[in-house]
């Protein structure tokens, strides 16, 4: 029992479940779109979210503590610099066109964790930081596909971003009222700004925002729609009963899970209703 849970420790705390999230977000979009991918852009977003999540995670933590790392981050740092390898691997055969658009937001992301301006990083900016998180998880997991397929971005596209940014948003309250008390208040994270009960609120209303624009495509892919409406409903009630005091996982595994129920949600819905 302690094996397995170790395993699940390390499943966790290595970013694989966070990357099989964003996995899981892409292959919506290429369901959604229809659109044609190869398994190298796959893994280069899967490796490339590992490699991302963990140095922001943990390069403060590493150099630090560099000479007295435990023994589950040492096992983590190896695992890391393992991906990156694949991830320039995976990089190796991407289009250029895919390479700069996804570097706009791996520099987003590493600027989430390094010092931009007076030694403040992005995430240390108030009120920012759940916005930054949304817009480069809905531009890997919607224009960057688009764009390695070489499809237009049209007004459908535009929208399926704003219901990803809507959703990594509403993801992101459970998080955010978890981390409640440790958080610095110069951050100015939603809870802090407006309270819990109205955060909880405004997920609500944007999850509702979020299924309600999707009638305003051209073409409503009725197993996406179908599945949409499933999820913002599951994440809703997620977020009615997040608190401060969480069980463990409820967050970095159950909510951060949802993405990958959407996907198999997708899957079954085209099964049923296609």
């Amino acid at each position: 029992m302690k094996g397995l849970k170790r395993v699940f420790s390390f499943y966790i705390q290595s970013s694989i479940h966070v990357a099989l999230a964003v996995l899981a977000l892409f292959l919506v979009t290429q369901v959604e779109l229809e659109l044609e991918l190869q398994f190298s852009l796959l893994g280069y977003v899967f490796f490339g979210t590992i490699t991302g999540y963990n140095f922001v995670k943990y390069a403060a933590i590493a150099g630090l503590h560099h000479r007295r790392l435990t023994d589950s981050l040492k096992s983590i740092q190896i695992f890391s610099l393992g991906c990156f390898v694949l991830l320039l691997y995976f990089a190796l055969q991407q289009s250029f066109q895919v390479l700069a658009v996804s570097t706009i937001f791996g520099i987003l992301t590493l600027l989430y964790a390094i010092p931009l301006i007076r030694k403040k990083n992005l995430r240390n900016f108030s009120g920012i930081k759940i916005f930054i998180v949304a817009i480069v998880w809905a531009g890997v997991t919607v224009i960057l596909p688009v764009i390695a397929s070489e499809e237009t971005i049209d007004l459908g596209v535009w929208i399926s971003t704003l219901q990803r940014i809507m959703i990594v948003i509403a993801l992101t309250i459970p998080f955010e009222i978890r981390d409640l008390p440790f958080d610095k208040k110069t951050l100015g994270t939603l809870p802090q700004r407006i309270g819990v009960f109205a955060t909880k609120t405004l997920g609500s209303v944007l999850l509702g925002v979020c299924f309600l624009i999707e009638y305003f495509k051209e073409d409503v892919f009725l197993p996406y729609a179908v599945s949409l409406l499933i999820v913002c409903v599951l994440t809703a009630v997620l977020i009615l009963f997040s608190e401060k005091k969480q069980p463990a996982y409820y967050a970095s595994f159950w909510v951060e899970g949802i993405p990958i129920v959407w996907y198999l949600l997708l899957l079954l819905a085209i099964q049923i209703l296609a």
